[in-house]
């Protein structure tokens, strides 16, 4: 691409854009670009109409027998294989269930317990902030276990993996910058030291391809909110390869990870497959919106969906740099596209109330403390023209100085 891109070229790419007719399947708001996909997705009518057959019919009319006559027990099996195929997993290495958050608890305890006389987590010290929480509380509990991260103990991950180290816990993609890791090279690397791999995927499944039997991964957990479009707080998945299954054990011993959950007996008993990584009653609602949700995905060509999204992104810091110098900004992501996410990042001192500012006029992206301007490229609903606008307004609010009104000073809880 060149900096002579105007709208009318724009326009064009859209029209030559295989994915364009993805872009009917969502619901978006008249006169709003949606660069907050990495975050939350949009909605789409199948999600509306899976959510309404649930709940009127499913719950409204079927009420209890729907756990059998709806298929509702087994949608959390049912979903996990549709993810599955998604990020690279063959059937039965995952589930769908609870949050990603106290699913990065029970991978990272089973690993840990796969690895006895090793102490070590290893982590990255710019890991979106849950997944480091989640780690100290599971180093808590266990004597002697010890959190090493990169950019505090060493410069690079790698450099942190020895011979002490049980798991080893990582983002594919960065939440903050976009930065995507190489799954492969880093969990040879793992393997090699005799450590295992917990993957955050929360920003790559989705977004990218994703290969993790090829990889060899281990272990991966992951959002549906968002470039799955699940729907706001859409249960998690968690992906546990089939070689680790029969000895890997969570602490979470909920009845539905149970090999025979209604014999109700009084002892625990976890189940030998993908099942034992559930924990309690899952909510069928949600279930059902992703349901939904996943349906677009059967038509999607992931190599289509990848080329498109960088070159979206590509476009958009050709455009801010074009456009926007002079106004205190600098690229926090990767210029490489084939090291990058579906997002961009750029990094101004007043980051929050140009966002506020943008959001105000229609342009929705994100702020992430203390001064990063964050745009999700979600190519199954955003087009070229919408990055070219979303730079024309940019621009306008830097050179105007709009940004600097009161009100966008005023922080939100949520950011």
């Amino acid at each position: 691409m060149t900096r002579s891109v105007d709208l009318a070229a724009a326009e064009a790419m859209d029209a030559a854009d295989p994915l364009r007719a993805m872009r009917d399947r969502f619901v978006l708001p008249q006169g709003v670009i949606y660069l907050d996909g990495n975050s939350l997705g949009a909605a789409s009518p199948t999600v509306f109409a899976e959510v309404d057959i649930a709940a009127r019919q499913e719950w409204g009319e079927g009420l209890i027998r729907s756990w059998n006559t709806a298929g509702w027990f087994d949608m959390p099996l049912e979903l996990g294989h549709r993810i599955g195929r998604l990020i690279g997993g063959a059937a039965g290495q995952t589930v769908v269930t609870d949050t990603t958050s106290i699913n990065i608890y029970k991978a990272l305890h089973a690993a840990m317990g796969l690895r006895p006389g090793r102490n070590a987590i290893v982590a990255e010290g710019g890991s979106f902030p849950t997944d480091l929480y989640m780690a100290e509380g599971v180093a808590a509990t266990r004597p002697g276990a010890r959190l090493k991260l990169e950019g505090v103990d060493a410069p690079a991950i790698e450099d942190l993996i020895d011979d002490t180290v049980a798991v080893v816990l990582i983002n594919h993609v960065n939440y903050k910058s976009g930065e995507l890791r190489d799954m492969a090279a880093l969990t040879k690397r793992a393997h090699d030291a005799g450590a295992l791999v917990v993957w955050d995927l929360c920003h790559s499944a989705g977004a990218l391809p994703v290969e993790l039997d090829a990889c060899g991964a281990d272990f991966a957990v992951g959002c549906t909110y968002k470039y799955l479009n699940g729907g706001p707080g859409a249960p998690a998945f968690i992906y546990v390869a089939k070689r680790h299954q029969a000895e890997a054990h969570q602490p979470l011993s909920g009845w539905w990870g149970h090999a025979r959950p209604f014999a109700f007996e009084q002892g625990y008993d976890a189940d030998a497959g993908i099942r034992r990584f559930q924990c309690g009653t899952q909510g069928m609602l949600s279930l059902r919106a992703l349901k939904g949700a996943l349906d677009v995905w059967d038509e999607v060509d992931m190599q289509a969906l990848r080329k498109k999204s960088i070159a979206l992104a590509d476009l958009f810091i050709e455009l801010v740099e074009a456009r926007c110098a002079g106004h205190g900004l600098a690229l926090e992501s990767p210029r490489d596209g084939s090291k990058r996410g579906s997002q961009v990042s750029f990094t101004q001192d007043n980051a929050y109330a140009i966002m506020q500012a943008l959001i105000a006029r229609g342009v929705i992206g994100d702020f992430r403390a203390p001064s990063t301007l964050r745009f999700g490229f979600t190519p199954l609903y955003i087009g070229y023209a919408d990055v070219w606008k979303a730079v024309d307004v940019l621009a306008n609010v830097l050179a105007t100085g709009a940004w600097k009104d009161p009100r966008f000073a005023v922080r939100a809880a949520v950011t």
